[in-house]
């Protein structure tokens, strides 16, 4: 067995969620995270342009925040990115977790910006 480690494994499962995405022409919302920021980006449904993104870089999310890496960030990221969505016309994205698990964060993201309109 080869010695494969976690972020390698996490690339590999990411390559194939976005093969799969791709197949299916719809938007895309692609979620990063580090141990200090979480970043969320939607691409379009050709996905060669970022139609909207955010982070816990941005002055506005930053003001409602106290630490840019737990739950509550994530959740203001999910919010934030879901009006930038709907403000550029789009409603329905397919989600992009980048390998990582649908746990935590990456949760905490995605149900707050189904909670602000977003279907996924």
């Amino acid at each position: 067995m080869t010695d494969i480690d976690k972020n390698t494994s996490r690339l590999r499962r990411a390559a194939q969620t976005r093969r799969r995405i791709a197949q299916l022409r719809v938007a895309r919302l692609a979620v990063h995270r580090t141990n200090g920021h979480i970043y969320a980006q939607i691409f379009s449904a050709e996905g060669d342009k970022v139609v909207a993104s955010a982070s816990t870089l941005e002055k506005d999310v930053r003001a409602g925040i106290k630490n840019g890496g737990n739950k509550l960030a994530a959740e203001a990221v999910g919010k934030r990115i879901a009006e930038k969505a709907r403000a550029a016309g789009i409603e329905s994205v397919a989600f992009d977790r980048s390998g990582y698990q649908y746990h935590g964060r990456i949760k905490a993201l995605a149900d707050a910006a189904r909670e602000a309109g977003l279907k996924f």
